[in-house]
């Protein structure tokens, strides 16, 4: 009997994240909306990948975010985009691509997503 080696959930979300990571490209004109989740925290970045410059960042990490008291939920997913959307239009980006690194589209970074659209960012 030969035992088969699984994958972890972390090792299959890295290599979808390598397959989106082909595609997904951030540029001057239209910076990459980057999305990580740890396990205490969401994190969420606009990268000029031609460049390799971090434009704007937000996470619930922040302290204007800490000492409002938003978690690792969907409701400090929210936070955590509207933060990162104020801070990108602050500093003149409005277009962007989203890179959902390997997540599914739902929960966090789904109202993450949505919360950086009402805010202002178009992707």
């Amino acid at each position: 009997m030969t035992i088969v080696a699984r994958r972890t959930r972390n090792e299959d979300r890295l290599k979808r994240k390598a397959r989106i990571a082909r595609r997904v490209r951030g540029t001057a004109d239209r910076p990459r909306l980057a999305v990580y989740k740890s396990l205490h925290h969401v994190y969420a970045q606009i990268v000029d990948d031609s460049q390799g410059k971090t434009l704007a960042a937000a996470s619930t990490l922040c302290p204007e975010l800490r000492e409002r008291g938003v978690r690792n939920t969907v409701e400090g997913a929210r936070a955590v985009g509207a933060l990162v959307a104020q801070r990108a239009l602050a500093s003149g980006v409005r277009r962007v691509v989203f890179d959902r690194a390997g997540y599914p589209y739902h929960g966090k970074v789904r109202a993450l997503a949505e919360a950086a659209r009402e805010g202002g960012l178009e992707f």
